[in-house]
């Protein structure tokens, strides 16, 4: 059973960057993006992925509907987010400035 769990636990893990990119893009919060994710971990865990021939699009299925719940409950509940836009793996570029070099940036136009 253990064997089986950590099969189960390292497929999840290949496909939770596109399931939190997918979260983001929909809910526009990467908060509720990670809420998101957790949510499909858990259905993932209880249901098993035993009948389950493409677990990627399986999870990215299940994302989906989550995400457009979670639109739904916030509709009905007239919220909106209070995140500011942080950009998503998206958007993320692989020549950005790291948080050491922005400090020493900020410290030096101040």
């Amino acid at each position: 059973m253990d064997d089986e769990n950590e099969l189960l636990t390292a497929r999840f893990e290949e496909n939770r960057n596109h399931l939190r990119a997918v979260a983001f893009r929909i809910l526009g919060s990467l908060s509720e993006a990670d809420d998101a994710v957790q949510e499909t971990w858990l259905r993932l865990s209880r249901s098993g992925a035993a009948g389950v021939e493409n677990l990627g699009g399986w999870l990215t299925t299940v994302i989906g509907r989550i995400c457009l719940d979670i639109l739904r409950s916030r509709a009905s509940r007239r919220e909106e987010p209070l995140d500011t836009y942080v950009p998503g793996p998206a958007d993320s570029r692989p020549d950005a400035l790291g948080p050491e070099h922005e400090a020493l940036l900020a410290d030096a136009v101040s």
